[in-house]
């Protein structure tokens, strides 16, 4: 079954809208909500591996495609056909880009498109149940056959997102501390020249004033 359902701007994982009445009756609804916004900054940063993406969390899996814009994800049963999970996603799609679309990207508040759980909770209860004659259609059908899944832990691709992050910081400090070393290094080279050339000019300096005052008593 279908547990949540929750869309997020790629860029910057703001969320855009979700199923309000899904996880009412689930235990640790928070905290697999709390994941699904890591897995959305893990993609506004650019952290994502395959075109579509199976997470594995306790007795749940996330399922969602690597998007362009926007992100579509659903959590399920791990029982839950990936094909039915994967099409329920292209269904929202569909009519969010279509009702939606040229608002994505001037949104600036979260869940500013809250009323599209209408169509959310409309669609899921059209995928709840496996065993109906249309998503039973759908299974057999190989116009919906999903590729290129990739398979992975929750923990494991939250680590990897931490772990580039990480990377990215130490790079960003690497980078600050030579540009630092860079202009001290520059410093010293002028103040070796100066130490260097300094008593020459003192005495050219001297040379030329005497010079000077010569032609001036002459």
């Amino acid at each position: 079954m279908v547990k949540l359902t929750m869309i997020a701007r790629v860029t910057d994982g703001l969320p855009l809208a979700e199923g309000l009445d899904d996880g009412r009756d689930l235990t640790d609804a928070e905290m697999y909500k709390q994941q699904v916004k890591a897995l959305f900054k893990n993609l506004s940063k650019g952290h994502n591996e395959a075109s579509r993406m199976s997470v594995e969390t306790g007795p749940y899996v996330f399922q969602y495609p690597c998007p362009g814009r926007v992100c579509y994800l659903t959590m399920c049963d791990r029982s839950y056909p990936k094909k039915l999970a994967f099409q329920y996603l292209e269904d929202l799609k569909n009519e969010f880009e279509r009702v939606n679309g040229a608002q994505i990207e001037t949104a600036a508040r979260p869940y500013a498109f809250i009323k599209f759980d209408t169509f959310i909770q409309k669609t899921k209860k059209l995928y709840q149940d496996t065993r109906t004659q249309r998503n039973i259609s759908k299974l057999n059908d190989e116009l919906y056959e999903v590729h290129q899944i990739m398979t992975r832990n929750v923990q494991e691709v939250l680590g990897v997102g931490e772990k580039l992050d990480q990377v990215s910081q130490m790079s960003s400090r690497l980078t600050s501390e030579s540009r630092m070393y860079a202009d001290k290094a520059r410093d010293l080279n002028r103040q070796a020249l100066i130490r260097k050339w300094a008593p020459v000019a003192i005495v050219l300096g001297v040379v030329f004033l005497l010079f000077w005052v010569k032609a001036k008593l002459w």
